[in-house]
């Protein structure tokens, strides 16, 4: 291990995680078990409740209970080990760990902004072809649409991991974040990176602009069909339907192309760092909530699981 940049071949990198805001490590200390056992417990909840009511086998729901495995998968990936470095002096990780740890995340990423658009696809379907909507959402193409998310961000994964593999570190060690991501990866690295930071712009570009331009082309044509709604009664129904998923997109897809389309920085910047923090813990605790709050369907199963479980409550 080296401390200066020499021919010395890093094996372990060292996580600074929050140590430059000691007040705000104290509060993540208290917080972040409940925050992390709260997500996995809200999406799995959540798919039970989609898996045991026949009433929400429907596309929708089957896209969003494939949604809720993605987040719970997704920060489990992060938060169990940010948590364990909160209690270590030194913050220790081998090369070998972080790249299995970037290749899940960088994959359940991927994946996750493939679902987000056939989501919004689905919404879309459902909206200006309702009485299609059976016949082109069929179970098969649900099926296909979601096998299609997961291999696509496998091979936009592997595609950096192979990437990853050909850099060389030889110091210094030091990664000013609470998790290995590829622009800390990169600042630190002896190798040409050039190559590396297009390609992570292309990619970002692939992934997360492509999936947002699909999913604009999508609400164009939902609100071009709403509009022509004469009821207000049934133009609310339908935006409602719209909002909890667009509220999700604005919140995944917005974090993350701001900290992956300016590579240069490091990431090391207290700007990125609390966007991480915001799409690699929060919003997978949110979406639950977002997708069940103001959604009817999800709130009568919970109503008639809540009787059948405790028939004394009112």
């Amino acid at each position: 291990m080296a401390g200066g940049r020499n021919s010395t071949t890093i094996t372990e990198f060292i996580l600074l995680g929050f140590s430059e805001f000691p007040q705000l490590t104290a509060v993540l200390v208290s917080i972040f078990p409940g925050i992390y056992l709260a997500t996995v417990s809200w999406n799995l909840g959540l798919i039970v409740l989609i898996r045991m009511d026949s009433r929400l086998h429907t596309p929708m729901y089957f896209f969003l209970s494939n949604l809720s495995l993605l987040d719970t998968c997704y920060v489990s990936t992060i938060a169990p080990r940010t948590l364990s470095d909160f209690f270590r002096k030194r913050k220790l990780i081998s090369f070998l760990g972080c790249t299995v740890q970037y290749l899940l995340f960088s994959r359940l990423g991927l994946t996750e902004c493939c679902l987000l658009a056939a989501m919004a696809y689905d919404r879309c379907v459902a909206i200006c072809s309702p009485l299609l909507y059976t016949a082109t959402m069929s179970p098969s193409l649900c099926v296909q649409m979601v096998a299609g998310s997961c291999i696509t961000g496998f091979l936009g994964s592997f595609v950096q991991l192979c990437a990853l593999l050909q850099l060389h570190f030889c110091g210094p060690n030091i990664i000013n974040h609470f998790f290995h991501d590829l622009p800390q990866l990169l600042a630190l690295s002896c190798s040409d990176t050039l190559f590396f930071q297009v390609m992570t712009s292309v990619l970002t570009v692939i992934f997360g602009l492509m999936s947002v331009l699909v999913i604009m082309i999508s609400y164009g044509y939902i609100v071009a069909t709403i509009v022509k709604i004469t009821s207000a009664e049934g133009r609310s129904k339908a935006f409602s339907t719209c909002a909890s998923h667009m509220t999700a997109v604005v919140l995944f897809c917005g974090s993350g192309i701001f900290v992956y389309m300016y590579p240069d920085s490091g990431g090391s910047s207290s700007q990125n760092k609390l966007a991480s923090v915001l799409y690699t813990v929060i919003i997978p605790m949110l979406n639950p909530l977002i997708y069940s709050l103001r959604n009817k369907e999800i709130k009568d199963a919970l109503n008639v699981w809540k009787k059948k479980l405790f028939p004394g409550v009112a």
